[in-house]
């Protein structure tokens, strides 16, 4: 089960609820749940807005060519991060009204165990109430640098983090 395939398929039932209900864990369509599970965990209930802005750069490398983009972001702050095992706390948006995970709009890096007050800037800087996902992913190689490559038609190499069929994520409404 990939990325692509559990995000917007467990995502979309979301989609209807108000941003104060929308942290919470939510059945999906697909058999897999949103949420929080014994091992790891996101609380995504009290999540912070930093009123100031951050300048960013960001540079993009492919093949067959390059592209450097400048802007504006802004920094979200979660009280709690735990999870199991070194990794990566991520931000995928909602684009046209459906959550996207080829795309990511923050990630900031978490060490195994409990990470108080994790900040992670997401880039350009969203309006009050946009909707994203706020997920973990696992550093399945222990090299310190997010791996968001496709390695099949819906993984990619640093894989989401699930207990069962539990993905360890919520849909939050930026504050």
């Amino acid at each position: 089960m990939g990325i692509r395939t559990v995000i917007t398929g467990a995502i979309l039932g979301a989609i209807a609820l108000s941003p104060s209900a929308i942290a919470q864990e939510e059945p999906a369509p697909s058999g897999v749940t949103l949420g929080n599970g014994e091992a790891n965990w996101i609380i995504a209930d009290d999540v912070t807005r930093s009123a100031e802005t951050k300048t960013y750069t960001e540079q993009r490398i492919t093949q067959d060519r390059a592209a450097i983009r400048r802007g504006d972001g802004t920094t979200l702050t979660f009280s709690e991060v735990h999870i199991d095992g070194d990794g990566w706390l991520v931000m995928h948006p909602f684009i046209g009204g459906q959550p996207n995970g080829d795309y990511v709009a923050g990630y900031t890096f978490v060490e195994s165990g409990t990470n108080k007050d994790v900040a992670i800037t997401i880039n350009p800087a969203p309006d009050t109430g946009d909707m994203f996902i706020v997920m973990l992913h696992k550093d399945s190689d222990n090299d310190g640098v997010f791996d968001f490559v496709f390695v099949d038609d819906t993984n990619v190499e640093d894989r989401a983090v699930f207990e069962g069929n539990r993905m360890i994520a919520h849909a939050i409404a930026v504050p």
